[in-house]
Parts: C-alpha cells; sequence; structure tokens
C-alpha cells in the first residue's frame, strides 16, 4: 500500500486540511517519563519540516489526539499547527465539531492514525492514511499507507505525496535550492 495507488492520488488532490493523530504518528508511540514523573516525547525535524511545506502549499494542518500534553501544545505552536484537539477519545466526534466551525468539506480532509481509536475517522474522511507500523486493521482500511513509521518521517512523506498529487511539491522544493 505504500506505493502510489489512483485512489491515493485522486484523493489527495482535493485536500485542504491534513488532520494528525499523535503518538505514534507524530512521536514514535513510545511514552517515556522522568524520575520526576514528567512526561517526554520526541518529535522528528523532517516532520515539522513536512509540516511546514503542506502549509507553504496551501494545506493547512491540525491535531486531533486522545491524550493531553503540554510538550505538544509547544511542537503545535512552534510549527503553526491549528486546530489541535487534544483529550478527545472520540475522535469521530472531535472532527464533526470540527467541520461545524470550518469551511471544509469532509473529502477535503486527510487523516493519519496508527491505531483503533483512529479507524472511524480514517474511514470517513477523503484521504484516510496509516504510518509502516499501524496496526494492521487500520491498514486494511486506509486507502494509503506510508513507508516510514510513525515519528520517523511518516508525516513527512505523506505530505510530499500530498503536495505531489496537487502539482506543488517541485515548485516549493526549488525555493531551497
Amino acid at each position: 500500500m505504500t506505493s502510489l495507488n489512483s485512489a491515493a492520488v485522486a484523493a489527495a488532490k482535493k485536500i485542504k486540511l491534513l488532520l494528525l493523530d499523535v503518538d505514534g504518528v507524530l512521536t514514535d508511540g513510545h511514552l517515556y517519563y522522568g524520575n520526576n514523573g514528567e512526561e517526554l516525547k520526541a518529535f522528528d525535524i523532517q516532520d515539522g519540516l513536512g509540516i511546514k511545506l503542506l502549509q507553504r502549499g496551501g494545506v493547512q494542518v491540525g491535531i486531533i489526539t486522545g491524550r493531553v500534553s503540554k510538550l505538544l501544545q509547544r511542537r503545535a505552536d512552534e510549527l503553526g499547527i491549528s486546530p489541535v484537539v487534544q483529550g478527545r477519545e472520540d475522535k469521530l466526534t472531535a472532527l464533526g465539531e470540527l467541520l461545524e466551525t470550518m469551511d471544509i468539506q469532509m473529502d477535503e480532509i486527510a487523516f493519519i492514525g496508527d491505531d483503533l481509536p483512529d479507524l472511524a475517522v480514517i474511514n470517513r474522511v477523503g484521504l484516510g492514511m496509516t504510518v509502516a507500523n499501524g496496526s494492521a486493521t487500520v491498514a486494511a482500511s486506509a486507502i494509503w499507507q506510508t513507508s516510514r513509521c510513525g515519528g520517523n518521517g511518516a508525516v513527512r512523506e505523506a505530505a510530499e505525496m500530498i503536495l505531489a498529487a496537487q502539482d506543488k511539491l517541485d515548485a516549493i522544493l526549488a525555493t531551497y535550492q
């Protein structure tokens, strides 16, 4: 499923908003705790640049996650990610609430998730995606699966796929030469 199929390309052409799960997508899915109980998360810098590339290409990036983390909000602020919805186990309901406040259609939304709490959203958006190490059930429902694992450049790979499908990637990359 990592190769570009016609369904994924067709869906990616319409995308105006990429929504991300966090643990297992923006991070490697491991939970790290320090001796004093503090939570630590590692974010891939290439994913961050992928998010910036999407924003330069006119694609908004947002987050819907079941957990709450100050670290996540800090990273989202650094990258200009909005909306950020934290602490929502029912991600489909959260998505419905977002749609009430945004001028966007379901087929204009992509979502990357990795496990069962993401499945309902993956099944309803225009471009449901998962990471290489996503659960088998989620992978079976996703339109496209990255070749990279969550927290290791999967978001960057998805960003470049969307921008390539929209014929925007080459022009954006050319600005770095």
